[in-house]
């Protein structure tokens, strides 16, 4: 059954512009209103906005720590959401304040190229980009390198696991853990989910929005041509930081989502799995107006801070 809260907060939206049914600019000015709606208040930390630069690429990014730190934090880097076509540094910032709050660790929330402007594999190479700085610039900031995770939702995700795989493959930098928040992990190559057809029509996530965003970031086949759009295909899953892997029961990516986790967990990996039964896709975006997902932040910052220790 569907968090009453939860649908409270759809029914208000209700008659609102499916997001597939605009052009990426609209839909990315829709989507942030959807993001900052029902959001956590801004919880009171330090914040820095940075360009910073790795590899001869720029990219935006912000710096979140507790006030009042001392000595050394650890750090997680976060990439948002957004099907790759949306989401941006303020959309999310509420929730990496809060996380970082609540965790008392570092995030860093770094911005990636979007499609349709920028297509595969733009996003990925900001991301790993976004890797290589935080380990070489981050103790400028009072961030500990060396207890670093990565983190994501929805796309953000993804583009996580996919950094993990890479940075895995090039001998560093270290990640000691991965916190993948619903993750596409099939890059569009769907296989016999039944969560896709099951909830296809929402409550949040459609199919038809899922090909907006596939076509829009894969090109016209809706299909990752290799396993960096897709982790769940990378050749070995082998030697990956312990994950915690967040699942929603009324979301069309859950069972995809938990192909990855076992695939992880049959690889060698820890893996831990947490599915909040009442949620739905993107609802950690809702975490003001839906106590269980504010309940799910706080249950991610306390696996941060455990697993940063």
């Amino acid at each position: 059954m569907l968090d009453l809260h939860l649908k409270h907060v759809l029914a208000q939206a209700a008659g609102a512009p499916d997001l597939c049914d605009l052009p990426p600019d609209a839909c990315r000015s829709l989507y942030r209103q959807i993001c900052t709606a029902a959001t956590v208040p801004p919880a009171d930390v330090e914040v820095t906005p940075h360009e910073a630069r790795f590899g001869g690429q720029a990219l935006r990014v912000r710096v979140y720590q507790p006030r009042g730190a001392a000595g050394a934090l650890p750090v997680t880097l976060y990439f948002h959401g957004g099907g790759f076509v949306l989401g941006d540094l303020d959309a999310y910032d509420a929730v990496c304040r809060q996380l970082c709050a609540d965790s008392g660790v570092m995030v860093v929330s770094a911005a990636y190229r979007l499609a349709p402007e920028h297509p595969y594999p733009a996003a990925v190479e900001d991301c790993f980009a976004a890797l290589g700085w935080v380990a070489e610039a981050i103790r400028g900031f009072g961030g500990d390198p060396a207890r670093l995770a990565v983190a994501g939702d929805s796309a953000g995700a993804a583009l996580a696991a996919t950094t993990a795989l890479m940075a895995r493959d090039a001998g560093g930098p270290a990640i000691a853990f991965q916190l993948l928040v619903y993750p596409p992990a099939a890059g569009g190559h769907d296989g016999a989910y039944p969560s896709r057809e099951r909830h296809a029509a929402g409550p949040t996530l459609t199919r038809r929005t899922m090909d907006y965003f596939s076509r829009h970031y894969f090109g016209p086949t809706a299909k990752a041509p290799d396993w960096r759009g897709a982790p769940l295909l990378a050749p070995s899953l082998a030697g990956l930081p312990p994950t915690l892997l967040v699942l929603a029961a009324h979301d069309a990516l859950r069972d995809e989502a938990m192909a990855y986790g076992e695939a992880l967990s049959a690889a060698g990996n820890a893996v831990t799995v947490v599915e909040y039964h009442g949620l739905a896709h993107g609802v950690i975006s809702m975490a003001g107006a839906v106590p269980a997902a504010r309940l799910a932040l706080a249950q991610m910052a306390q696996a941060l801070k455990q697993a940063l220790a």
